[in-house]
């Protein structure tokens, strides 16, 4: 209850994470990541809402299902784009730990890309299933 801001336990060249000021290579790097990684996980869930749109205005009925299909796809990479987002606001500071030494925080973006994985496999078997009980 009583725990400090995590703010106050990252840092980065001695200074807290909340009052640090970035070099012009650090704000390069740190632009770099965010477009390469939240960019694109944001336009794939705008995009996957853009198709279930599309499918859902364009066709009939029977197509709603693989509309809703999508649509759920582009929520679910939404949040994995949040989630991202909350990992790659730490991975360029450092933390002290239970002993006093310093350590860094980042972490790779492994997790993402697992969850990321899973659902799209879900997501394109999920998609032959409709699609199979279509021809029905």
């Amino acid at each position: 209850m009583f725990q400090p801001n995590p703010e106050d336990r990252l840092h980065l060249r001695m200074h807290r994470a909340r009052s640090v000021v970035l070099t012009s290579q650090e704000l390069v790097e740190i632009r770099a990541a965010q477009r390469t990684f939240e960019g694109a996980y944001m336009r794939t869930a705008l995009s996957q809402f853009s198709f279930a749109l599309i499918i859902l205005k364009i066709f009939t009925s029977e197509f709603y299902a693989i509309g809703a299909l999508f649509a759920c796809y582009g929520c679910a990479v939404l949040l994995c784009a949040i989630y991202r987002r909350y990992q790659g606001n730490t991975q360029f500071f450092t933390t002290t730990d239970r002993d006093g030494e310093l350590k860094n925080v980042f972490r790779t973006s492994g997790n993402s890309v697992l969850f990321l994985t899973a659902l799209s496999i879900g997501a394109y078997i999920g998609l032959f299933v409709l699609t199979w009980q279509l021809d029905a």
